[in-house]
């Protein structure tokens, strides 16, 4: 004897629909009763993206090794720009873009790639790309051990405590992840060119934030002004200079600059998640 299914839509027919305290409240309690739901698929994207792979979860090391490798050599070699230490100058800012870049592409597709399981099953779909976003967290720590190891090999005069605040920076970037994530998970759902227009998007985000180049090119610009308001309007401005200032030049960052980043973040991640629980209702009918 089959046992009856309930609906899927978390407010059924003639409901009230809650307001937006109402659905931030109500998406904030799905996260703190979902807990150990989030962690376990945390875990089982980082086995998956691991055994997919030949080398597996090795290439958490080797990717931005391999990517500091190929800018080293096209900036320092092809256009002959010296900077020194110009490795770790550029691995302490490709390690968190990779982080928010993987964050970004994860989670964009991370409700609509799981229609099956949102059909089948009635949970809080906020848990799917908030475990993304979890996953990618492990992702950057893991990034940090190829970090460590030049600074303590090749780069010892470079070497400060102030690396020890690099958690404070990942809080401030944290919440610009699960921000945009939350965002584009839902809307792509409904309109799935965001997947693939989220990729052209980061490309050229990542050739405004500098990763590349420092704080010092952007003042330069003095002969393509509207650029260099561009640049530093960009949040991973201050963001990406401070993960240098902490990792390279051994300083303390700019604090205001990231309290105003920090501050901007959480407003738009509470945006998201009102977004994102008002259109769950929809998702399995879209899907």
């Amino acid at each position: 004897m089959s046992t009856p299914t309930r609906p899927v839509a978390a407010y059924r027919k003639g409901a009230t629909i809650p307001g937006p305290f109402g659905l931030l409240k109500e998406g904030i309690a799905d996260v703190a009763s979902r807990r150990r739901l989030i962690g376990y698929l945390a875990r089982a994207d980082l086995r998956k993206a691991g055994s997919d792979t030949l080398f597996g979860n090795i290439w958490w090391l080797l990717d931005p090794l391999l990517q500091m490798a190929v800018y080293t050599i096209v900036v320092t070699v092809v256009f002959a720009r010296k900077q020194e230490a110009y490795p770790l100058f550029v691995f302490a800012a490709i390690l968190p873009w990779k982080w928010f870049n993987s964050a970004i592409s994860d989670t964009v597709s991370s409700v609509s790639g799981n229609d099956k399981l949102i059909k089948q099953l009635k949970f809080p779909k906020i848990v799917l790309p908030l475990a993304a976003v979890v996953a990618g967290i492990s992702q950057f720590i893991f990034g940090l051990i190829p970090l460590v190891g030049m600074l303590l090999l090749f780069y010892p005069h470079h070497l400060s405590w102030t690396i020890l605040l690099i958690p404070v920076v990942m809080v401030v970037q944290l919440f610009l992840n699960l921000s945009l994530g939350l965002l584009f998970s839902a809307i792509n759902v409904f309109f799935r060119d965001i997947s693939n227009l989220s990729r052209h998007v980061l490309r050229l985000w990542f050739y405004l934030s500098p990763v590349l180049y420092g704080a010092d090119t952007v003042a330069k610009m003095g002969g393509h002004r509207f650029i260099g308001q561009v640049l530093v309007l960009n949040p991973f401005y201050p963001v990406l200079n401070a993960y240098r200032d902490l990792i390279y030049y051994g300083q303390l960052p700019d604090w205001g600059s990231l309290g105003v980043v920090l501050a901007g973040g959480i407003v738009a991640t509470v945006f998201a998640i009102i977004v994102f629980k008002r259109l769950e209702p929809s998702f399995a009918k879209v899907l």
